[in-house]
């Protein structure tokens, strides 16, 4: 199998997975509010807090991580380096890192993750619309290397912890992510995770323009008014 072919596998792959959106399948399951209409009308975990289930907010946030986990598990299965790692050894003697070893191709791992975030971003089965991805990045980057997604989980806290802005705490780790993932794993990588994570910040401009004009809500508050 050539690699264009690999490649367009594994893009297809994450697509169809990260465009689940199960917010919306939640939703109809336990009768809430489809979140398409409240709120700021996302599909992810924080607009699901809307519907005052915050049980089904959880589910919601694991099930997005997943998908990006997934994505990456299979990928990871499916087209392996194993034995490139083990020749190393047999060579040279060299250990191979534990991130190679981890996820298999590094690549790989990370182009399943930019189409799982674009699939949950872009959903066919929503008009090509959906959530702002971040759930699907931070699960596809755990599963990718988790310094990396633990990384940005930790920038993601301390930023919520001080200033209450979920978006901006998004905002923030995910522009900090791919720079971990250059240090800590390869600069192809980091740049195709610097691709995603420059699309989920697009995503967020909405958010970028309330926090310029002091509008965007705190975490358990209310919208500012102008």
């Amino acid at each position: 199998m050539t690699e264009c072919m690999i490649v367009i596998q594994i893009l297809i792959l994450g697509y169809a997975l990260g465009s689940i959106p199960f917010g919306v399948v939640l939703a109809k399951l336990f009768k809430l509010p489809d979140p398409r209409y409240i709120g700021s009308g996302n599909i992810g975990a924080t607009n699901m807090l809307r519907t005052g289930n915050k049980k089904v907010a959880l589910l919601t946030l694991l099930l997005d991580a997943a998908k990006g986990a997934v994505a990456v598990g299979i990928t990871s299965h499916l087209f392996p380096i194993f034995d490139v790692a083990r020749a190393a050894v047999d060579s040279c003697g060299m250990q191979p890192t534990l991130d190679n070893c981890g996820i298999g191709n590094p690549t790989y791992a990370a182009l399943a993750i930019l189409a799982a975030a674009v699939g949950h971003m872009y959903s066919p089965w929503l008009k090509f619309k959906g959530g702002k991805g971040v759930a699907t990045l931070f699960g596809g980057a755990l599963a990718f290397s988790w310094p990396v997604g633990m990384a940005g989980f930790i920038i993601w806290a301390i930023v919520m912890f001080v200033k209450r802005y979920v978006s901006l705490a998004s905002i923030v780790a995910l522009a900090f992510a791919p720079l971990v993932a250059w240090l800590r794993v390869d600069g192809t990588s980091a740049f195709i995770l610097a691709i995603a994570c420059g699309i989920a910040i697009w995503k967020h401009r909405e958010n970028i323009k309330r926090l310029r004009q002091g509008f965007e809500p705190k975490m358990g508050l209310g919208s500012k008014k102008p």
